[in-house]
């Protein structure tokens, strides 16, 4: 079929006077074309009307694309069982030309932005090898719109404490912000809405406050509004994740801010610089960061328990142990665990990023192995009250509590013994019981008792008595 060029040219050329055979002669075309073209007389290629063969299944290729779930190999193999006569390109091309489980492509956009106008932060699952096993990570990361300056890291789960706590190394990385921090719709800082109408966690609002810059969410579906963020991501799996092994977390952060300063140092061909050297007009535009940048902490209100640890994120850190059972502030920063009893810190451990039901105990948080239980407590009233009646009682006390008793109930009864029976019978039974090692109450009393009703209860010798009473 002769283009609209070609059919143009045939057309001046018959209105200047030329006959069929030259025109064909000079367009190497043949001269039934040329009388075709001068019989149709417009230049436009006129649409071919031929008819489809997949026109006459239209219906059946509706419901079976949505029985198929969009599977057109199935759609089609269920189109040749039904009896229709065409080939898979044959469906393929008519599901094209029709819209049929396809859409047409729209143009992309393109925006411009000026040195320190905004910019966008996104996340982004991946896989990395840490510490010798493949697990699941969380990509955040943070590029200037008008330099392509890019920063990220790496975290096992993203809340807002993570978002907290990557946005100000990125800031601290920048060594500014910009005044608008675009993000999507699905991102931990949005409360309710989208696009224009979203509206930031008043926690989060009033963090970019601090930095002074605002979170701004782009349109539904927009995807083109955050490429300048969302493009990184696949450089990022297949290039920095590429081959490489980490040790733990912190040298995992540590080699992704260092491969960062060589992509950012690295010339870009569609920029005709390297973001570095665009960042040095833009870091002048840019908002500075505060005189004082706070740690970032999550804060966790706790009560020690009675084995003297707190628990934070299912695992346990000790607190030293004359704090059991007094309510704690546990400040839970990126790496560490620091927990404070009112204005007082009180310990600092290591935050555990990776173990579950773990146990991190300071050796100073414990009692000194001489002092057990019974010898941390104070002498209660009944001790004391024992040890004024009776001297003996103090080594007898002891032997109950080597022995694993000697609680309140056993030294109430014990003082009660003492004030019913004779002082006598009393020191002597106590001073055998410690000697032989007996810690039992009821065999002391027994013995009390034996030395009672021989030396108190003596009947004299022909007195008249009831042979069972003397029994």
């Amino acid at each position: 079929m002769l283009d609209q060029t070609t059919r143009t040219a045939i057309l001046r050329l018959h209105e200047e006077g030329h006959g069929t055979r030259a025109i064909s002669r000079v367009l190497g075309i043949s001269r039934g074309a040329v009388r075709n073209v001068l019989a149709d007389g417009h230049a436009e290629v006129p649409a071919l009307d031929r008819a489809e063969k997949a026109q006459p299944h239209r219906e059946q290729i509706l419901e079976l694309y949505a029985s198929c779930k969009g599977n057109l190999v199935r759609v089609h193999e269920e189109l040749v069982e039904l009896g229709a006569e065409l080939s898979y390109q044959a469906l393929t091309a008519f599901c094209r030309r029709h819209g049929i489980g396809s859409e047409p492509k729209l143009p992309a956009g393109q925006y411009h932005f000026e040195p320190g106008e905004e910019m966008q932060h996104d996340t982004s699952p991946h896989a990395a090898e840490i510490a010798g096993r493949r697990r699941s990570v969380q990509t955040a990361s943070l590029a200037l719109c008008h330099s392509r300056m890019l920063f990220f890291q790496m975290y096992p789960r993203f809340t807002r404490f993570e978002c907290k706590l990557f946005l100000t190394d990125a800031v601290v990385y920048f060594d500014g912000a910009c005044e608008r921090c675009m993000i999507d719709n699905t991102h931990v800082v949005v409360l309710h809405g989208t696009g224009r109408d979203m509206v930031p966690v008043p926690e989060m609002a009033a963090f970019g406050e601090r930095f002074g810059f605002e979170f701004r969410a782009h349109a539904v579906g927009d995807a083109n509004r955050s490429a300048r963020v969302e493009r990184p991501f696949d450089y990022i799996e297949n290039n920095f994740l590429a081959g490489r092994r980490f040790a733990d977390w912190d040298s995992l952060n540590a080699e992704a801010k260092a491969w960062c300063d060589r992509v950012n140092a690295t010339p870009k061909r569609h920029l005709h610089a390297s973001p570095r050297e665009l960042f040095a007009a833009e870091r002048a535009r840019m908002r500075r960061l505060p005189i004082f940048v706070p740690a970032v902490y999550a804060l966790h209100q706790r009560i020690v328990d009675t084995e003297g640890y707190v628990n934070v994120r299912r695992n346990r850190y000790s607190v030293p142990w004359q704090l059991i059972g007094r309510q704690m502030e546990v400040r839970e920063t990126r790496d560490a665990i620091e927990i404070y009893n009112g204005p007082r810190q009180v310990a600092v451990h290591r935050r555990q990023h990776d173990c579950l039901d773990a146990r991190v105990t300071a050796p100073e948080h414990r009692p000194p192995r001489s002092e057990g239980l019974f010898a941390r407590r104070s002498v209660g009233v009944e001790e004391r009250r024992l040890g004024e009646r009776m001297a003996e009682t103090t080594a007898y006390i002891a032997l109950l509590k080597k022995r694993g008793r000697g609680s309140v109930r056993d030294l109430r009864r014990l003082l009660r013994m003492i004030e019913e029976y004779p002082a006598e019978p009393m020191r002597t039974a106590l001073g055998e019981a410690i000697h032989y090692g007996m810690a039992e109450l009821d065999r002391l009393e027994r013995m009390v008792l034996r030395r009672i009703a021989r030396d108190f209860f003596v009947l004299p010798r022909g007195a008249d008595t009831d042979p069972e009473d003397a029994r």
